[in-house]
């Protein structure tokens, strides 16, 4: 290793997806080590990066500057036990959801802790994550951090921590909640008479062009709507059935519930 090394505990997808940016980005594969213990895991991470994969924390993980925790929140306390003698004098990025920085630093003996909260379409360079840095990381340590993210994506930094819950409830999960509305739109074009091929094709487009319109107009999302709905029209007549199912309140519901549960997962880890 060398004093530049990067360090992840963990080598699921994404780590994968970080590692697998910071490649094509220029990074040495020399320059990055991966403490993963499934060794189908660490072969697939070897064969497609040419990084280091070992089974478990050395006295060599002290020459990393960074250490990327990418575990199951569940496994952190398990993990950072061998890592602990090693790792203090690291920048320390968490992308684990739940856990604190406040449980991270204590647990590497670090204060120099930055959450991040990413989401699945990093792994094809689509994500955002939210980010926020405990007091004793500097500017250049967060410039650093966003330098590591940018193949996954966008990132947004925010001021207090308890802000990460909203972000997990909104960006965090948020891709589940359009794969559900992928769901019903297919289901209603087999309802329809449309094949599933052609249901998904038309669904998937739909949406990804609606979402890129939204991201280059000046318009709100309310305008945007309201321009492609006519009185009396098709668009008014699905959205008059939306307003009174309660589609759109239940929507801030979800979220809001699941904004409470990445709380209570913080308090339980």
């Amino acid at each position: 290793m060398t004093p530049d090394t990067i360090a992840f505990v963990g080598g699921g997808n994404m780590a994968g997806a970080l590692i697998g940016g910071l490649i094509k980005s220029g990074w040495r594969a020399a320059d990055i080590v991966v403490i993963e213990p499934f060794e189908a895991q660490r072969d697939k991470l070897a064969a497609g990066f040419g990084v280091r994969a070992q089974p478990a924390a050395d006295a060599r993980l002290a020459q990393a500057a960074r250490v990327v925790w990418a575990v199951k929140p569940q496994l952190f306390a398990e993990a950072a036990g061998p890592c602990r003698p090693y790792v203090a004098g690291a920048l320390q990025l968490s992308v684990m959801a739940g856990i604190r920085s406040g449980t991270i630093a204590a647990a590497t003996g670090s204060e120099r802790v930055v959450r991040a909260m990413p989401n699945t379409p990093a792994l094809i360079g689509q994500g955002i994550a939210g980010l926020y840095a405990r007091p004793a990381v500097d500017a250049a340590e967060r410039a650093a951090v966003e330098l590591l993210l940018a193949p996954t994506g966008r990132t947004l930094w925010v001021d207090h921590e308890e802000d990460l819950d909203a972000v997990t409830a909104l960006s965090g999960s948020g891709p589940a909640y359009v794969f559900y509305l992928l769901e019903q739109m297919m289901a209603a074009a087999t309802e329809m008479g449309l094949s599933p091929e052609q249901g998904r094709a038309l669904a998937q487009a739909t949406v990804a062009g609606a979402a890129a319109l939204a991201g280059q107009s000046h318009e709100s999302p309310a305008v945007l709507r309201q321009q492609v709905t006519s009185k009396g029209g098709t668009t008014h007549a699905a959205l008059t059935v939306m307003e009174a199912a309660g589609v759109g309140p239940a929507i801030v519901h979800a979220i809001r519930a699941a904004q409470a549960r990445a709380r209570e997962l913080g308090d339980q880890f």
